[in-house]
């Protein structure tokens, strides 16, 4: 049982940089993989990125590899999606999640998180 919380979203201009947060409640979440997903105005759910339980493993979308990164704080139970060179977009709604499976869909994940928006002006 996981439960997951947002922060950082915001509006930022084109090619600016924000860090989004996640925090798990409870004592770790070491156990589990931590994906971001997107959802934009009339769009489906779209895989961000992901980041093992080992804290090494990663993997990004092809649309945001080299200007997103996933990291994680064991001790804090927080992941970071450090997002940089941001374009319009990029606009949408991001949401956290944990899985137990090495996946990209947004089906294998079991918790899920409330979502920050966030919002590139060109």
């Amino acid at each position: 049982q996981v439960q997951l919380v947002e922060s950082g979203g915001g509006l930022v201009q084109a090619g600016g940089s924000l860090r989004l947060s996640c925090a798990a409640a409870g004592r770790t979440f070491s156990n589990y993989n931590m994906g971001w997903f997107r959802q934009a105005p009339g769009k489906g759910r779209e895989f961000v990125g992901r980041i093992g339980s080992n804290g090494v493993s990663t993997a990004y979308a092809d649309s945001v590899k080299g200007r997103f990164t996933i990291s994680r704080d064991y001790a804090k139970n927080t992941v970071y999606l450090q997002m940089v060179s941001l374009k319009p977009e990029d606009t949408a709604v991001y949401y956290c999640a944990a899985a137990t499976i090495w996946s990209g869909s947004w089906s294998s994940y079991n918790y899920w998180g409330q979502g920050t928006q966030v919002t590139v002006s060109s």
